[in-house]
């Protein structure tokens, strides 16, 4: 990002003096030593973490709520069934009792039985199996109990029961695996997304360097530290509950804003080499001025991702962790290993130039440090309609946000799944031939005390099969000591259907309590759906509490940084807008369906409930990155000449390319899990971080701000004044 050069050695020495320079120049002056540490780092800590291996765990179970109850009950009184099942799923045309199918059954059944941490399996054809054949015989299904949950199961044992199956298959039988356990694996197995981002990465920063050595920096420093970084999740991993996609978004968000630091550090050193700065001074005004705003970008992201730890969920603890790790550690690389790179580059960071740039961002031949070209022209078209240019930015934003007052928060099923996956395939074979809420069965845990607890359960078993929604139930199963009981109830609809939540609530709320009453008997409804419903409901109750206290941090941050009322007011109602677009093209694209093919989002369905708090979190921090960026400059401009309309173009015109260039990063790596990633999740989130970055970056930042910072005029910077302060005592972070 442009700025002033060093004019003379009192402002080289104003550097020095700073934390931040003193970090640059020793690790310029120790550049071996800092080198081979984190070289070494990285080597300890994936080697240890490949030793000890991650446990990873799609637990979405909320402490507490009825559901989990529910689970607590069945474990202590239902030892034997602890662990998770899968569910080998079979088609043929053929009934599956023919002579055939029954022999190709018998020995499916006979070959997962001796697999490891496999307690026991169970043919639809045995005796007291009839709810495992659908009603013409030709699907059906056979249950492999594990000796573990999903999280404990080693993944080759789970593979071995898919590997197994798979065998079987022929083309008379088609063969799917599903279940907890299989959906575990196969969302964690890995892909060529990170590839697609860091690639497109790597062009962007070609095309805005023009420097094959200079675009090489920031990779191998985002590189450096997400290395690392995954190392210590794998570790935390075994102390917190980190699902089986938080590895890929801390890679996601980890390349995005690693690439995106280290990219500033690299332009404001090209910068004041350009300004025929020695390397050492380069280095250290480059991270006295550049990287204190990443070091503030950063700070802020982390700030914002510790709130989702009072939140009070397992799950969301580990995703916060995954993501504080990672932008913890690409932000440490960006300070330490870049200074150090820059001793051993020198000046020869602007070496193999490409033929179409004289140096590109930050470079002799760029715009960045004169503030010339284009943007300076875009500037002055925005300043001479600032109210027109306001105005189509709001409207494009408040188009792209009408899907959001539709949004539906629900934790997606594997119907949602790639149709190439066995688990997608288990899932719609189940829903042919038995209903769709056979992919999410509800299990209803019943406490039995006293001596009408029998008759109790018999009268629930007997008006659960007459409840509306439900397609049917089991027999109540009592456990040897006869003070425990489950049933098993199969919906009507999916389990990611809104009738199923209601179904869930009309069941806890009205059934239940009318057939037990007075029976002693305490009913509690359970299962991975119910639980799914639990915190679906405890996740969309907290959004907007989450997204008030993110906003007031901004304000808070904001007033502090630049000393005024307005700049933060105006950045809180921008961060909304630019979430409200984000929201709504996901809701658009994976709710409404709408280019659903272009976005490989597969079948319709609700956004999983933890995605707007990660997105609203996650785009905060770095929206505050750009806000800083650009302010920072048009602050600086006012201090020195009191003019607003200069200042805003000021800003503008030194920081357009830059944070372009940055956002352009940001939105293929964002982009390229939308494309790259089969994980329904991953998808929405990364389309969301993509969208989002991508309006804030130009819609916002490059339109509706300086629009709106010129229509305000000197108001942008009014603050009363404090007693004992006088004008221009105010302190602001230097740009980058």
């Amino acid at each position: 990002m442009a700025g002033t050069q060093i004019p003379d050695d009192a402002n080289a020495a104003r550097y020095s003096s700073s934390l931040l320079g003193r970090l640059a120049a020793w690790c310029h002056d120790h550049r071996r030593r800092v080198l081979a540490g984190w070289l070494l780092a990285a080597l300890v800590v994936v080697g240890l973490a490949q030793w000890a291996g991650g446990r990873l765990d799609n637990n979405f179970a909320l402490p507490g709520s009825p559901s989990q109850q529910a689970q607590d009950l069945l474990a202590s009184r239902f030892p034997g069934q602890q662990g998770d099942p899968a569910d080998v799923v079979l088609r043929s045309p053929s009934p599956l009792d023919s002579p055939a199918d029954a022999a190709a059954i018998s020995a499916l059944v006979r070959s997962l039985r001796p697999l490891a941490h496999v307690t026991g399996v169970r043919s639809p054809l045995a005796p007291g199996a009839g709810g495992q054949l659908s009603p013409d015989r030709r699907i059906g299904f056979v249950v492999v109990q594990f000796d573990a949950v999903a999280a404990d199961l080693p993944a080759s044992a789970v593979r071995a029961v898919i590997d197994t199956a798979d065998r079987f298959g022929r083309p008379d039988l088609q063969v799917a695996v599903g279940g907890a356990p299989v959906e575990q694996v196969v969302s964690a197995a890995p892909s060529a997304t990170e590839m697609i981002g860091l690639l497109a990465a790597v062009v962007v920063m070609l095309l805005a360097f023009g420097s094959v050595v200079a675009m090489g920096l920031p990779i191998l420093s985002a590189l450096v530290g997400v290395g690392v970084g995954f190392g210590i999740l794998e570790a935390l991993s075994h102390l917190l509950t980190v699902p089986t996609f938080g590895p890929d978004m801390m890679i996601m968000i980890g390349l995005g804003v690693g690439i995106d630091y280290a990219l500033f550090v690299v332009t404001r050193y090209r910068q004041e080499l350009a300004g025929r700065q020695p390397p050492r001074a380069a280095t250290i005004a480059a991270l006295a001025t550049a990287g204190r705003a990443a070091l503030f970008a950063g700070a802020t992201v982390v700030i914002a991702l510790l709130g989702l730890f009072v939140v009070g969920l397992p799950f969301m603890d580990g995703l916060a962790a995954a993501t504080i790790v990672a932008v913890a550690l690409v932000l440490a690389a960006a300070l330490t290993l870049l200074p150090a790179i820059f001793g051993f580059a020198g000046t020869a960071i602007d070496r193999l130039h490409l033929p179409w740039g004289a140096g590109g961002i930050g470079g002799t031949g760029g715009t960045g440090g004169t503030g010339s070209g284009f943007w300076i022209r875009w500037s002055q078209i925005v300043q001479r309609r600032p109210l027109t240019c306001a105005a189509c930015a709001l409207a494009v934003l408040a188009v792209l946000a009408v899907p959001l007052f539709s949004m539906r928060l629900a934790f997606s099923d594997a119907g949602n799944d790639p149709a190439s996956l066995t688990t997608r395939q288990a899932y719609d074979l189940l829903a042919d031939g038995f209903g769709a809420g056979y992919n999410g069965p509800l299990v209803i845990a019943a406490d039995l005390r006293g001596p009408q607890a029998r008759s109790g359960l018999a009268r629930l078993d007997a008006r659960l099969r007459r409840v509306p929604g439900v397609a049917s139930a089991g027999a109540p199963a009592v456990n040897a000591a006869g003070d425990a009981a489950v049933i098993v109830v199969y919906p009507a609809t999916s389990p990611q259907s809104a009738q199923t939540a209601s179904l869930v609530r009309h069941l806890r709320d009205q059934v239940i309590p009318a057939a037990t009453a007075g029976s002693g008997v305490t009913a509690l409804v359970g299962g991975q759906t119910a639980a799914g419903i639990d915190t679906s409901a405890y996740l969309s109750a907290r959004l907007p509490w989450v997204i008030a206290a993110v906003v007031l941090l901004a304000f808070v941050l904001l007033a502090a940084v630049f000393r005024s009322i307005a700049i933060p007011v105006k950045a809180a109602a921008m961060n909304l807008l630019s979430m409200g677009a984000a929201y709504g093209v996901i809701v658009g694209v994976y709710q409404w369906g709408w280019l659903g093919g272009l976005f490989g989002a597969g079948r319709a369905g609700p956004i999983d409930p933890w995605i707007p708090l990660m997105m609203f979190t996650v785009t905060f921090g770095l929206s505050m990155d750009y806000e800083v960026f650009l302010l920072s400059r048009m602050r600086e401009e006012w201090l020195r000449s009191g003019d607003n309309s200069r200042a805003v173009a000021s800003g503008l015109a030194h920081t357009g390319r830059v944070i372009t260039a940055a956002a352009a990063i940001m939105v293929c790596v964002f982009g390229s899990f939308v494309i790259g990633d089969p994980v329904r999740i991953l998808c929405i989130f990364g389309l969301g971080l993509a969208v989002a970055v991508l309006v804030d970056a130009t819609v916002v930042r490059m339109v509706l701000v300086p629009a709106v910072m010129q229509l305000l005029g000197p108001a942008n910077w009014w603050l009363p004044r404090l007693p004992g302060k006088t004008p221009g005592q105010e302190l602001t972070p230097s740009t980058a």
